[in-house]
């Protein structure tokens, strides 16, 4: 068979190299095997003590072999001895090639895909257990691995990626996880970015995902980041991509690039400030989808938009609900009024909104706007001039902020629910305090207490806010 690119000697002058040693070709990064080895053939098994040091012995060793390989293309490529059988031992896919029904008769098999510093850590570990990855061959070594069918040695090129796994490179090691179908890793990548979104949208690899990547990672409710600097974001693949499709880097090129991506956009989340400085001049969006935004951040009732409007919420763990009545009745009116209650809790806590109580009415849209304030400084925590649809029935309905909250234990704040809309139910039989627990076996107290000044009648007895919802 002729040397690929003309560099291969011909199997006499390896054999010289395997009595003798030779020049490298290993890529730099990766640590070579040993040469092969100049000790005499003769009684060699009896210089080792296990089987595990005899079939080391013959890793990478003409000694016995029956088959090669050519692994890699071009100048790269390298010719690599092995053993049939402890190949067809340790693999699925090797013991097919060779005892198969289409077996191979070649004593030569061209592997191109394969770089050769993988190819031989594939072999190092079938013949001796042995793990060799590094920074520089982790990739190609879990490709190859997953080619022939060798978990063991996949799982340990996981574990590394996994022990190496940082914001910065979080977004690269994604792509390769669903590339390769590593639905583990790609758990924890998207765990890092959602811990660490500004770090992770900041670093280089962000810009070299694909569409897809880019769209599950949108779709998430756990990025800790706000909306508009992700779209900012986002603005940046898009260029990044136009440039990777050779196209100009126009504003009708990165809508047509990002596609589906901008509907996952939740523009609703922003500020009006930061709609206007940066989404509304971007000119990503139709002059009508720039209209229909701002009516919704400026008038009630806010007019349908076609994007979501639900928080993002980096919060672990699972959410909690409390009730703070016993019993629901008809009849609440609406002056344009604060529902107001006040409350302590027992530890650190993040609200994410409230649960409310719909019209007695039938099927009915409320306008409301929501806000938690730390009572003595009177300053204003949260936010969320939103609105919700109720069935008519005495059951609550959940109404979110933007972000969550952060409650500090003994400290006091009030819950402000101002409705617009007819007359709904509400709540009585009150509870000073409600204690729930958690699966830990953790208790989170909520002490409730009236609310004096202007207030719509809302009261420790009775009133409107049943429910909080938060997390621990």
């Amino acid at each position: 068979m002729a040397a690929a690119g003309g560099t291969l000697p011909p199997p006499e002058e390896e054999e010289e190299e395997a009595a003798g040693g030779g020049a490298s070709n290993f890529p730099s990064g990766f640590s070579p095997p040993p040469p092969f080895h100049r000790e005499p053939m003769y009684n060699w098994q009896a210089t080792k003590s296990s089987l595990k040091e005899r079939f080391a012995f013959l890793f990478n060793n003409e000694l016995l072999s029956d088959v090669r390989f050519v692994v890699g293309k071009g100048r790269q490529a390298q010719r690599i001895p092995a053993h049939k059988f402890v190949l067809a031992a340790g693999s699925a896919v090797f013991d097919a090639m060779f005892n198969g029904g289409m077996a191979t008769t070649s004593a030569e098999i061209e592997l191109p895909d394969v770089e050769p510093a993988a190819f031989l850590a594939l072999l190092r570990f079938l013949y001796s257990d042995e793990v060799q990855i590094g920074p520089e061959t982790v990739m190609t070594t879990l490709y190859t691995a997953k080619k022939y069918a060798v978990p063991a040695l996949e799982a340990h090129c996981v574990e590394f990626l996994t022990k190496h796994l940082r914001a910065d490179n979080a977004f690269m090691l994604l792509t390769q996880a669903r590339l390769f179908d590593e639905p583990q890793l790609a758990s924890l990548c998207l765990d890092t970015i959602d811990k660490s979104t500004m770090d992770a949208i900041n670093a280089e690899g962000f810009t070299d995902i694909d569409i897809d990547t880019l769209c599950a990672v949108l779709e998430r409710d756990t990025l800790s980041i706000r909306e508009s600097r992700l779209f900012g974001a986002v603005v940046r693949w898009a260029e990044a991509e136009c440039q990777r499709q050779q196209l100009p880097v126009s504003v009708e090129n990165k809508q047509k690039v990002l596609g589906k991506a901008i509907s996952l956009i939740r523009f609703p989340l922003m500020t009006i400030e930061e709609f206007a400085a940066g989404p509304a001049q971007s000119g990503i969006l139709s002059d009508r989808e720039v209209v229909n935004l701002f009516l919704h951040f400026t008038v009630n009732p806010k007019p349908r938009v076609e994007y979501i409007d639900r928080p993002r919420c980096c919060l672990r763990g699972k959410e909690c609900i409390i009730n703070r009545f016993q019993q629901v009745e008809s009849r609440w009116g609406y002056s344009g009024t604060s529902d107001r209650i006040r409350f302590t809790v027992n530890r650190r806590i993040s609200i994410v909104g409230f649960g409310l109580y719909g019209s007695i009415h039938g099927p009915t849209d409320y306008q409301v706007n929501i806000q938690i304030i730390e009572y003595e400084k009177n300053q204003t925590l949260g936010q969320n001039d939103t609105g919700f649809s109720c069935d008519g029935t005495p059951n609550t309905f959940r109404v979110m902020f933007k972000e969550p909250i952060e409650i500090l234990p003994s400290i006091c704040y009030t819950a402000c629910a101002t409705l617009k809309g007819p007359d709904s139910h509400y709540g009585t039989k009150g509870l000073k305090k409600v204690i729930h627990e958690s699966s830990t076996a953790s208790k989170t107290c909520f002490f409730f207490f009236s609310c004096p000044g202007n207030n719509n009648g809302t009261s420790v007895e009775d009133g409107q806010i049943p429910e909080i919802i938060f997390y621990t």
